[in-house]
């Protein structure tokens, strides 16, 4: 099949729009080629669809990437920075548990180490991190990238066979989820 149906289904966090969650870990390559093809495609998604990141947390070593994307969030850089921090990851193989070359990234990229330290530290981001590890599980999630629409449908790069192929099957299960919604 090219989805699978959640059962149970997820409670969304858009009310009266289609939600489309992309479950990721920064240090997934299927995510790090995801990521070109799914930016232009959340451009053009309609109106009446939300999109949203949540950093997928399937063990203890994807904790840190997920503390990550929610002090970005926190200091308000992770538009900016987003991208580049997959680039450097898989590009230029940043290692983001040394804390030297974490430090020099993040400088270079116009984010104070210390205020990333401390958000990455505080309650809020642990509590986000918490709730995206509840939801990996919730999801049913046993890789990513995966796709999530309507928290009824999920779409896996295995069961898309192709980054075009997972979009399309996504943006279908849009169309059924707007139906849905409208009843």
């Amino acid at each position: 099949r090219d989805y699978s149906v959640l059962s149970p289904a997820q409670v969304t966090e858009t009310p009266g729009k289609v939600e489309v969650v992309e479950f990721f870990w920064y240090g997934c390559p299927h995510c790090y080629s995801l990521e070109p093809a799914l930016e232009a495609w959340v451009r053009k998604l309609p109106a009446d669809a939300k999109f949203r990141r949540i950093p997928a947390v399937l063990s203890d070593a994807w904790v840190p990437h997920a503390q990550a994307f929610y002090a970005f969030e926190a200091l308000g850089v992770l538009d900016r920075v987003h991208k580049p921090f997959f680039d450097a990851i898989h590009r230029d193989r940043l290692n983001i548990s040394r804390e030297d070359a974490m430090k020099q990234w993040l400088e270079k990229n116009g984010v104070d180490f210390k205020k990333f330290t401390e958000a990455a530290r505080s309650f809020g981001v642990q509590a986000k991190v918490k709730r995206a590890a509840q939801l990996s599980s919730a999801y049913k999630l046993d890789g990513v990238p995966m796709l999530a629409v309507q928290g009824k449908y999920t779409v896996s790069a295995e069961q898309g066979g192709s980054r075009e192929r997972m979009l399309a099957v996504t943006a279908a299960l849009i169309d059924v989820s707007r139906k849905d919604l409208k009843k």
